[in-house]
């Protein structure tokens, strides 16, 4: 059988479609990273943007440095491993840390979705979209860790049975902080509560 050789021009649009690609990473509209072991192997500028990092700064550098507290990032990688469907993906809405805020780092809601390119090792390597939600959605009160979390689960409208088995602790426990969370924003019930978070 002969052998096909492309046309004269088609190497160098190839060539062309390689580069477009980079161009796009860098230049699409939401944060991305490309992970190993959870540490930030590669990020664009709009990552870059919304932590209001350098790139030094994170590159090669662990995902913990985005997160408000050590412990979040620990039961952060947790709840990824235990709720990665079959493809290897993942979503969530959770409190980061901005890297320079004003006053010091500044806390904000991000929806985070991503996918593990082995679903077998979900933390080996990743690729991860972030979306900074701080423009419809402030972080006006003050909450413990363990309350972002529980809030960031009822937003996704689990309820305390769901939420304490995804956490590891009793419905009773998380009921105790819906009432907290609920007294902190000032809402009588949990449809309440899930608006005013939303609203925030």
């Amino acid at each position: 059988m002969p052998t096909v050789h492309p046309p004269a021009g088609q190497a160098a649009h190839f060539a062309a479609i390689a580069l477009d690609y980079r161009t796009a990473f860098e230049l699409a509209p939401v944060g991305l990273v490309l992970s190993r072991r959870r540490q930030i192997i590669d990020c664009n500028n709009e990552l870059l943007h919304i932590f209001r990092a350098e790139r030094e700064q994170l590159i090669g550098q662990s995902f913990a440095v985005l997160y408000p507290t050590s412990d979040e990032f620990e039961r952060t990688g947790e709840r990824i491993l235990a709720r990665l469907d079959a493809h290897g993906r993942y979503s969530d809405e959770r409190v980061m840390k901005r890297l320079d805020g004003p006053g010091g780092s500044e806390l904000f809601w991000c929806h985070v979705t991503g996918r593990s390119l082995d679903p077998t090792e979900p933390h080996a390597a990743g690729i991860w979209a972030f979306e900074d939600l701080s423009a419809r959605r402030k972080l006006r009160v003050e909450f413990t860790p363990r309350e972002r979390e529980i809030a960031a689960l009822l937003i996704e409208g689990l309820t305390s049975k769901l939420i304490g088995k995804r956490l590891g602790v009793s419905p009773r426990t998380v009921d105790v902080y819906r009432a907290r969370l609920m007294r902190k924003v000032g809402a009588s019930t949990t449809p309440e509560l899930v608006n005013k978070l939303l609203a925030g």
